[in-house]
């Protein structure tokens, strides 16, 4: 299947999107907008990462990220391919080496929406909870606790210095603030 532009948009436009959706792939095109001293491949590797990062998304599954880079490695420029395929799979843990600036980068980006101003931030909250309806009220505020213990633990949320001077503070005031109302 070949996937241009339109199929794209229509991934991310599918039912049961809430937050995995185009906006989230345009509030992150808006992030990279803002990064400087960017060479023209390195925001070209960038735009093609976020736009296939979450093509694939089905919160009952656990290989959505692989699957994406798959997909990614198929349908990109060879040149970009292994490169994007290798970002893509980064967001699955959202860990990076040290000296890997363009995925600190993109995983800075994927999680910028944790350093967003509180109502946004709650919005992301409901829209994932949406997401993961299937899940009954305990195992999720249990899983998503979890989840935000472990972002919260980490020494940096942010692995890019500038994205981490930006929304560090924030983010850190919003995953306290949502752990507290799961209890």
């Amino acid at each position: 299947m070949a996937m241009n532009h339109d199929a794209l948009v229509a991934a991310y436009t599918a039912p049961g999107r809430h937050y995995h959706n185009l906006k989230h792939i345009e509030d992150c095109l808006g992030a990279l907008a803002g990064v400087k001293n960017l060479s023209a491949a390195e925001r070209e590797i960038l735009t093609e990462a976020i736009w296939w990062h979450d093509v694939v998304y089905d919160a009952t599954r656990s290989d959505n990220e692989e699957l994406s880079a798959r997909l990614a490695e198929q349908h990109i420029r060879p040149d970009l391919r292994w490169e994007v395929g290798r970002l893509i799979r980064l967001t699955e843990t959202h860990q990076v080496a040290s000296d890997d600036r363009l995925g600190a980068i993109l995983i800075s980006i994927d999680l910028s929406i944790l350093g967003a101003e509180p109502a946004r931030y709650d919005a992301y909250a409901a829209a994932i909870r949406k997401e993961y309806a299937h899940v009954g009220d305990g195992d999720y505020r249990a899983g998503r606790a979890e989840v935000l213990r472990l972002f919260a633990a980490r020494p940096f949320i942010f692995p890019d210095a500038d994205f981490a001077a930006r929304y560090d503070r924030q983010a850190r005031q919003n995953l306290a603030r949502e752990l507290a109302s799961l209890g």
